[in-house]
């Protein structure tokens, strides 16, 4: 028979480099779950991501036993990444942060295809452009 779910917890922590410091060890801790466990299986299958920030779905069961699914980072932090910024713009219809190639869009978009809400590529790089627009980055035309 199959386990019975008690919650779903939804974090963001840094591949590779997860610690029992907030916000993994107080959200696991008061549902009883092995925060050290959590962490070293975390860390041991995300350890190529090396500190990318990756969402993470953990389910609890009954017994306090746990399973994870790590998903892929999020496309602002992959924009951020290829154009090379610590943050997005403040203002970005003003000031531009920085700037992406439409290549690199959409070796993003193929990233992110499976947790998109999008049907095929061309949707998903409409998908990623929107959010490069609301961060202040612009994409370049390729040749």
């Amino acid at each position: 028979m199959a386990k019975e779910i008690a919650l779903k917890i939804k974090l963001q922590a840094p591949g590779g480099k997860a610690t029992p410091a907030p916000p993994i060890g107080p959200a696991l801790g008061q549902r009883g779950v092995n925060i050290g466990q959590f962490v070293s299986q975390f860390n041991e299958r995300t350890k190529q991501l090396n500190g990318t920030i990756v969402p993470v779905v953990i389910t609890v069961y009954k017994d306090k036993s746990f399973t994870f699914e790590v998903k892929s980072p999020p496309a602002a932090v992959l924009l951020k990444q290829a154009a090379e910024i610590a943050k997005g713009s403040g203002a970005p219809n003003k000031e531009k942060a920085g700037k992406v190639t439409a290549e690199q869009v959409r070796k993003i978009a193929e990233t992110k295809l499976k947790d998109l809400n999008a049907y095929d590529l061309a949707s998903a790089v409409k998908i990623i452009e929107g959010t490069a627009r609301s961060m202040g980055v612009e994409i370049e035309a390729g040749p």
